[in-house]
């Protein structure tokens, strides 16, 4: 029998919104979190997952948080997710206070003992879901995953998208005699960049696609910058390409297609196609020999690069007067057009594409 996967979920912050003394102690402070009903229904109807609540209430049953403001709110809680079909198989509820040490309170797993080395169960694939490091670090104890709301632009819509449809992370490595090369990408990230080539025009542009693709993006390239730019700039186009490729997978489920942008004197129009046909068609004309430490010939290069190793088809064109403004509008509009194709529909998990394969 398959080990079942688990989703340990938080209660205040996570279904419920937690007011500023956090107590949901009456029912005018009781407001769920937005998105999580939708969600959580989706979840339960599509996903094998079991749901454990895992909650620390401070001080529950004490004179300062009588149980009788508690359970009605809680009750009420529970009944509503469970007329949406949301329904939990425990919900574990700790008293202590954080003075107390108790291993029962999160981030311990006290609680939780029961499904830690136990073969019934795969804790390598199931979530923690909350909204305090604490949910975090009890992730960590238990040996499962963590998605933390607020983190990284998690929200129960992304929450969702996840589990059904998996995280679009990839990293590639790639060592010749002219580069050593590590590149890691989430495309669902939220812009994060850490990136050096040792050519710093390329640096920033390169940041471009990170921060308007909302992509984390890792670059560390070493090349062989004493012979010329060539090799450092063609292999991290390479290594960048590979990374997308791996991350969407069979592309179930994204629009596909993806923009232009005008940037001060400059319009730049690029749109591509992640059909699984490498192409690019490239009408940007430069007039001075670099940009930065850039020679403007590799520019061209790159993209080509690119477009080959992610199976994209890809069309650039862009007009003006500035070249900084010129090519940095073609990076922007390039990951713009990214953004716009990798976008991800869980309601609409279908193949884009008449042929059955992408």
């Amino acid at each position: 029998m398959k080990p079942q996967r688990l989703l340990f979920i938080d209660r205040d912050g996570t279904l419920i919104e937690e007011p500023a003394d956090e107590q949901i102690d009456s029912f005018d402070k009781l407001k769920f979190v937005k998105g999580v009903l939708g969600n959580l229904s989706f979840i339960c109807s599509r996903l094998d997952f079991r749901l454990v609540m895992v909650s620390n209430q401070d001080g529950l049953g004490t004179d300062s948080f009588p149980e009788e403001t508690f359970w009605p709110v809680h009750n009420f809680i529970m009944k509503t997710m469970e007329g949406e079909g949301i329904v939990f198989d425990e919900q574990l509820i700790d008293r202590h206070f954080p003075e107390d040490n108790s291993p029962m309170r999160k981030p311990g797993t006290g609680m939780l003992r029961k499904y830690m080395h136990n073969p019934e169960y795969d804790l390598g694939n199931s979530y923690v879901i909350g909204d305090r490091d604490t949910d975090r670090m009890l992730a960590e104890n238990l040996g499962c995953k963590a998605l933390i709301l607020g983190n990284n632009g998690i929200t129960w819509d992304k929450i969702a998208e996840i589990l059904f449809a998996g995280e679009r992370i990839a990293e590639y490595r790639r060592k010749t005699r002219e580069t050593d090369i590590y590149v890691s990408v989430n495309v669902d990230g939220t812009g994060k960049c850490d990136i050096t080539t040792g050519l710093g025009f390329f640096d920033h542009m390169l940041e471009q696609i990170g921060k308007h693709g909302m992509m984390d993006l890792t670059v560390h390239t070493h090349g062989d910058l004493n012979v010329d730019e060539h090799h450092t700039i063609e292999d991290t186009a390479i290594a960048i390409g590979e990374c997308l490729l791996k991350a969407l997978g069979d592309k179930r489920g994204i629009e596909r297609y993806g923009y232009c942008l005008p940037m001060d004197d400059c319009m730049c129009l690029v749109t591509l196609d992640f059909g699984g046909r490498p192409w690019i068609n490239w009408h940007v004309d430069f007039h001075r020999e670099k940009i930065g430490d850039v020679p403007t010939e590799m520019f061209f290069h790159f993209f080509k690069s690119l477009s080959d190793t992610a199976k994209m088809n890809l069309e650039i064109r862009a007009e003006g007067i500035n070249e900084h403004h010129k090519i940095e509008g073609v990076f922007k509009a390039f990951a713009r057009a990214v953004r716009m194709a990798v976008r991800r529909d869980i309601f609409h998990y279908e193949l884009p594409s008449t042929k059955g394969l992408l």
